[in-house]
C-alpha cells in the first residue's frame, strides 16, 4: 500500500536526521533558518528537528499511529491546503505527515517565518523518493484545493472561515498552555517546567505563558529552580521584550516580581508577552476547575504535577507532543479520512 511506502520514505528523514545531528549535514538547515528568522537559534531549530526525527518520524510509531486509521490505496486523493505557521521551526509538519499518509495531495504556503526550515526536510523527502514532488507543491494560492487546514491568529481565521466557507476546513485559531502548581513541587519539576516556559522563547502555542497556583503561593522556589534558564537574556531579541514588558511595568507601577529575566504578573489573561508569565490563584479544587473550565477552548496544552488533570502533561512535556496529539485537540487523520 501507498501509506507504507511513505511511512519507510518519512523514517528515512529521521533516520538521516538524528544520525546528523552533530554533523556538518545540518549546518545548511541552521544557517539558513537562522538568516531567515532571528528567533531561530540553532539550538531551537535542532530541538525542533530531533523531536519530529525521534517522536514523528520512527517506523514504529508511524506504524501504530497508521493502524488506528483505515489507510488504504487512495484512487481519487485530494488536494488539501496547508497554511502553516512559522512562529517555531517546522511547526507546520505534523500537517504535511498527516495528508501524505492519508493519501491526499498536500498543496503547502509555508510561512515567511518558517520557509527555510520546511523546504529542508521536503526537499530531503523528494531526494528519498523523487514521486513526492508531485504529492508534496509548494503553492502561493490554494484556490484549487478540495479542503482546507490553516494555523494562524483569530484574526485570520475570519478570513480562512470566509474564504473558504463551501470547502471542508479545519482552522486553528490563537492558543497557549497553563501550568497548575499545587505548592509541593520538586525542583526538579519546577526546572521542567522552566523548559516549557523558555523553549523557542515562549513563542509556541505549546508554551505555558500562565500559572495557576494556590493564594499565598511564594515564588521563591520557583524563580532558584528555573535559574539555569538566565542565559536566555543573552539573545537580543529577548532581552529587547524584558527591557520593554519591564519598563512598561515599571512607568505604569504595576505590580509584577522580577529575576532579571522573566517577568511575573498577576493576571486573568491566558497569554502573556514574551519574557512575562501571567499568574492567577485558586482557592481551592474546585475553583481551580472552572478556571480552567471557563479557559479551555483558548488552552492548548496543560502540564502539572505527574500529569495529574485529564489529557495534560507532566512538567517539561509540553514540547514534545506525541503523533496522535493533534492540535486544538481535532483529529486530523480523522478529517482527511472523512473527505
Amino acid at each position: 500500500m501507498q501509506y507504507k511506502k511513505h511511512i519507510i520514505t518519512f523514517s528515512k528523514l529521521g533516520d538521516f536526521i538524528i544520525q546528523n545531528l552533530d554533523t556538518d549535514a545540518l549546518k545548511p538547515l541552521f544557517s539558513a533558518t537562522r538568516n531567515e528568522n532571528g528567533w531561530f537559534t540553532e539550538d531551537n531549530v535542532k530541538l525542533a528537528v530531533e523531536n519530529i526525527a525521534k517522536i514523528f518520524l520512527n517506523e514504529i510509531a508511524l506504524e501504530k499511529f497508521a493502524q488506528k486509521y483505515k489507510l488504504n490505496e487512495n484512487f481519487n486523493p485530494k488536494k488539501i491546503g496547508i497554511v502553516m505557521a512559522g512562529n517555531i521551526p517546522a511547526v507546520g509538519f505534523h500537517d504535511l505527515l498527516c495528508v501524505v499518509l492519508s493519501g491526499n495531495i498536500a498543496l503547502l504556503k509555508l510561512s515567511s517565518g518558517d520557509t527555510a526550515s520546511m523546504m529542508f526536510l521536503i526537499n530531503k523527502l523528494y531526494e528519498f523518493d523523487p514521486q513526492l514532488k508531485n504529492t508534496i507543491i509548494i503553492a502561493q494560492r490554494l484556490n484549487d484545493a478540495d479542503a482546507l487546514i490553516a494555523t494562524g491568529s483569530d484574526n485570520t481565521a475570519k478570513h480562512f472561515e470566509y474564504y473558504f466557507a463551501t470547502k471542508p476546513r479545519i482552522i486553528r485559531r490563537n492558543r497557549t498552555s497553563v501550568a497548575v502548581l499545587n505548592g509541593n513541587e520538586s525542583r526538579a519539576e519546577l526546572a521542567n517546567l522552566g523548559n516549557d516556559i523558555f523553549q523557542y522563547f515562549g513563542l509556541g502555542c505549546r508554551n505555558v505563558s500562565k500559572l495557576y497556583v494556590p493564594v499565598g503561593y511564594a515564588f521563591d522556589k520557583f524563580y532558584e529552580s528555573i535559574e539555569y534558564w538566565s542565559t536566555i537574556q543573552l539573545h537580543h531579541k529577548y532581552n529587547n521584550n524584558y527591557d520593554y514588558n519591564k519598563s512598561i511595568y515599571l512607568v505604569n507601577r504595576i505590580p509584577h516580581l522580577d529575576n532579571g529575566f522573566l517577568l511575573l504578573k498577576e493576571d486573568d489573561a491566558l497569554v502573556s508577552p514574551i519574557s512575562v508569565c501571567f499568574y492567577e490563584t485558586y482557592e481551592n479544587d474546585a475553583h481551580l476547575e472552572q478556571l480552567l473550565s471557563e479557559s479551555a477552548e483558548k488552552i492548548q496544552c496543560t502540564v502539572s504535577s505527574d500529569a495529574r488533570f485529564q489529557n495534560s502533561f507532566r512538567f517539561g512535556e509540553a514540547q514534545v507532543p506525541k503523533l496522535e496529539d493533534f492540535a486544538d485537540g481535532i483529529d486530523t487523520m480523522e478529517f482527511l479520512m472523512k473527505l
